[in-house]
This record gives C-alpha cells, sequence and structure tokens, in this order.
C-alpha cells in the first residue's frame, strides 16, 4: 500500500474509477443483450428501440474512454447489421 498523501489519493480515485466504469460495462453487456434477445424474438419494434439505447450506452461509455472507440463503432455496427437483418 501507498505511504505518500499524493498515492494514498491516487488510490483512492482509482477505486472509484474502477467502480464507475465496472458499472458502464455492466450497462454495455445488458443493452447488447436485450437487443439480442430482441432479435432472437424477431421483435422488430423492441429490436430497434433497444438498439438506440445500445448505441447511446456504447457512444457514451466511448466517450468516457471507458471503452475503445473503435470496440464500440465494431459492436454498433454488428448490432444494427443484426437488426438490419430481420426486416
Amino acid at each position: 500500500m501507498a505511504n505518500h498523501k499524493s498515492a494514498l489519493k491516487r488510490h483512492r480515485q482509482s477505486l472509484v474509477r474502477n467502480e464507475r466504469n465496472t458499472m458502464v460495462r455492466t450497462r454495455i453487456k445488458n443493452v447488447v443483450k436485450a437487443v439480442r434477445s430482441a432479435v432472437e424474438a424477431n421483435d422488430t419494434d423492441l429490436a430497434a428501440s433497444t438498439l438506440r439505447k445500445a448505441t447511446a450506452v456504447l457512444d457514451k461509455a466511448a466517450t468516457k474512454k471507458v471503452i475503445h472507440a473503435r470496440t464500440a463503432a465494431r459492436r454498433i455496427s454488428r448490432l444494427h447489421a443484426a437488426v438490419n437483418k430481420m426486416a
């Protein structure tokens, strides 16, 4: 464990950021799962609405640097492809 005042503060900050990032990653998993389950159920309306929500969550996570921007773009692209394949 750190002993310097600044190192202790950095450790506290890292714990807070880690918890926040974990929540964002969990949210990403849940919205992607919702889109996938709507596609599996062939529910076009639900898939479209959850896709909009998933796109917003992924873009925000990329903006906050929780996930890489290209990772977010790739996931959004794959979800769009899955939803478009339904129609």
